[in-house]
């Protein structure tokens, strides 16, 4: 992954640059609350969350590096001050795919667990998309983005988290297992489930006829 030149923007916030810190407040406050939000019990805990990150950015900003992203860095301190706080137990990836066993998506679907190739996977040809576009691009009408960001907050902690991530806010696979401290594996499986119940709520909404 190739880091951007961000020297101003770092410059500018070390300065304590009011207006380039409003900015980076506007732009990236509702997706960071969507993330707390994944470890979070209530909106409340998860804009408490939210608030001490952007503490937390103005305190160690001045000994920021540079090794990735500035958005990569902040959301990293987001989610370990969720953890740290004990906002909810980070619970185990592998118990999680197997207490879920797909209640919205038929299990035929997937891969069984003994494949030899791909255990958990999709059956040929049968993986979903990227949920479904970033609200900024979406053609879906208005109506069809709001039912399925309603399904997205409806899926367990780490899929939500997962998906969220790479989805809505375009980080890599790589990203998102450092983010996450989670395997790559574990980080396939989660987003494909996760698209898959988002998926499939969004096939039964569109063949209701009602």
């Amino acid at each position: 992954m190739v880091v951007k030149d961000e020297s101003g923007l770092i410059a500018a916030l070390r300065e304590r640059d009011e207006a380039v810190f409003a900015q980076l407040v506007d732009q990236y406050t509702p997706a960071m609350l969507r993330v707390a939000r994944g470890y979070a019990p209530t909106h409340q805990i998860a804009e408490e969350v939210v608030q001490e990150t952007w503490i937390a950015l103005l305190k160690g900003i001045s000994k920021f590096e540079g090794r990735s992203s500035l958005r990569t860095w902040l959301f990293a301190v987001l989610i370990n001050i969720a953890k740290q706080r004990g906002v909810r137990e980070r619970r185990d990836a592998d118990a999680e795919i197997a207490a879920f066993t797909g209640g919205t998506v038929d299990p035929a679907r997937f891969r069984p667990a003994d494949d030899p190739m791909w255990p958990g996977h999709w059956k040929e040809r049968q993986e979903p998309a990227a949920f479904p576009d970033t609200p900024e691009g979406s053609v879906l009408a208005d109506e069809l983005i709001t039912f399925a960001r309603r399904e997205l907050d409806k899926l367990p902690e780490r899929q939500r988290v997962v998906v969220s991530l790479r989805d809505l806010l375009g980080f890599d696979s790589n990203e998102v297992c450092e983010l996450l401290n989670i395997s790559m594996a574990n980080q396939r499986v989660l987003l494909h489930r996760g698209r898959a119940a988002v998926r499939q709520a969004l096939e039964n909404y569109l063949a209701d006829p009602s």
